[in-house]
């Protein structure tokens, strides 16, 4: 065990170099993509949460992603994460989320978007108005009625709980037909507009019926869990993808709340969620990378003053604690931070943001990381996280990517 972590300097040179945000892959830090093309050809600005949390933009993003189509992005925050700004009120009055301005037509309403955008620019494989995609549609909304009855209300007895449970698992299993209605992995022969419908929702119920309910989707279904490995087999989706830890805490105040059922396993699930370990949690199967640890410190140093500010442990002790993490995770080097810093290292395990702020394994590292630095001078968390808002994640309090 070391006594001294790594200086800023000499932990900024084992970082990973940044990624071309505009030219790169699909990242959640970019403000303009290209693909090639031109700036003076972009036709889309898209207008979507700071955040990365909100489902409709995702499905919009995963689009312009996939059909490669050159935009600009400008953020805007959502109503439970602070206040939203004004400049964008005066453009949409009624502060909805996504929005796209498409060759200077303002357009809102995610699947309005996505036929606005398939008339300029052609579908997706299949419109969203095609024979075949509109019964898809349907199922996605059945299947998302059934996610909520069961999540978002708060049950009588553990025979009503019975009851949404089966209702939910009865609309799984007419998904589970319509995949292995096809050849392949998707909705229909070829990815598409029908699984950019369904991509958002069914993460977040992966995610939380796994935390709040004991219910693995992707493990506990065949069709789903091929879905989702095709799915992650395609960096477009990859780099709009969030983790466990993210939707199940990002979820309540969006949702109007999200309700646990108390069954034993899922308080494992919270357990493993909340604590770790989280690098055999189902939200991603994929192989890890080998820049993630890299990528995580490159954006931890990027960011380090403002993360640091905002730390409820006292700043000049936290500085050398996070340090002791980071320099745990580039090099397996363990040294002791200062004593009561294991609150401030918990607070930022709990508040790492996947994909705003990195990607998921890069987030398990750090989180790994934080989580064994701080098990070294002690056993307190961190402020609960809210559940009626998520204002400790304030834009405001963050530097621009």
């Amino acid at each position: 065990m070391t006594t001294t972590p790594l200086s800023w300097p000499e932990l900024e040179a084992l970082a990973a170099a940044p990624i071309d945000t505009t030219h790169g892959p699909t990242n959640a830090q970019a403000s303009l993509r290209l693909f090639g093309h031109a700036e003076s050809e972009i036709q889309v600005t898209l207008y979507r949460d700071n955040h990365a949390w909100c489902p409709y933009c995702q499905k919009v993003w995963l689009w312009l992603e996939e059909k490669e189509i050159p935009y600009r992005i400008e953020k805007v925050t959502m109503f439970c994460y602070g206040e939203k700004e004004r400049w964008f009120k005066r453009i949409v009055p009624s502060g909805m989320l996504p929005a796209v301005e498409l060759n200077g037509r303002l357009i809102t309403e995610s699947d309005d978007i996505l036929i606005a955008l398939e008339q300029v620019f052609g579908p997706l494989s299949r419109s969203l108005k095609d024979r075949k995609v509109i019964p898809l549609r349907q199922l996605e909304r059945l299947l998302f009625r059934a996610w909520c009855s069961w999540l978002c209300y708060p049950t009588r007895s553990a025979r009503e709980e019975q009851r949404n449970r089966e209702q939910f698992v009865g609309v799984v299993a007419k998904v589970e037909k319509a995949l292995a209605a096809t050849p392949g992995p998707y909705f229909l022969e070829e990815f598409g507009a029908a699984d950019v419908i369904f991509t958002p929702y069914v993460e977040r119920m992966n995610a939380s019926l796994y935390y709040y309910k004991g219910y693995s989707l992707r493990e506990e279904n065949p069709g789903f869990s091929d879905w989702f490995d095709a799915m992650e087999s395609r960096p477009t989706y990859r780099g709009t993808q969030s983790d466990f830890h993210t939707h199940v805490h990002d979820l309540p105040p969006q949702m109007g709340g999200c309700y646990e059922n108390g069954e034993p396993q899922a308080q494992l699930n919270q357990t493993r969620v909340d604590h770790g370990p989280w690098a055999e949690l189902p939200d991603a199967t994929y192989p890890e990378p080998e820049t993630s640890q890299t990528e995580a410190l490159h954006r931890v140093a990027k960011h380090r003053d403002n993360i640091i500010q905002i730390n409820p442990a006292q700043n000049e002790l936290f500085d050398e604690a996070l340090r002791c993490a980071l320099t745990y995770m580039v090099t397996d080097e363990r040294c002791t931070p200062p004593a009561k810093t294991d609150m401030g290292l918990r607070y930022l395990r709990d508040r790492i943001s996947v994909p705003r702020d990195m990607s998921i394994y890069a987030a398990k590292r750090l989180r790994k990381a934080l989580e064994e630095t701080a098990a070294l001078v002690g056993d307190h968390q961190g402020p609960p996280i809210p559940v009626r808002h998520r204002r400790d994640q304030d834009p405001a309090n963050f530097a621009k990517p």
